[in-house]
C-alpha cells in the first residue's frame, strides 16, 4: 500500500527539525534539510513497521497543505 504523508520543516539553531503533520509523534532533527528529510523518512518507515507489528491503525495520510499569502502593514509603535 502506498500512502503519502505531509512533512513540516522548521529551522532551528542546530539545523532543521522535521515532523509528520498527520502523525506528530514522528519527529526528528538534522544538520541540513536533506539530512533531516532522510532521517524523517527513516523515522516514518520505522513507525509504520512498529504500528503494523502491534496491529495498530496507521494514521491517514494524503493531506494537502498549502501556504496562503497575506499582506499587512507593519506599524512601529513608539
Amino acid at each position: 500500500m502506498l500512502s503519502t504523508f505531509t512533512a513540516k520543516y522548521a529551522r532551528i539553531p542546530s539545523g532543521y527539525m522535521g515532523q509528520i503533520l498527520e502523525w506528530p509523534e514522528v519527529v526528528t532533527e538534522g544538520r541540513t534539510l536533506d539530512e533531516c528529510r532522510d532521517m524523517l523518512k527513516d523515522a516514518l518507515q520505522e513507525m509504520v513497521a512498529a504500528y503494523l507489528d502491534a496491529e495498530r491503525e496507521i494514521p491517514v495520510g494524503n493531506s494537502l497543505v498549502e501556504q496562503i499569502p497575506v499582506e499587512y502593514d507593519v506599524r512601529k509603535t513608539a
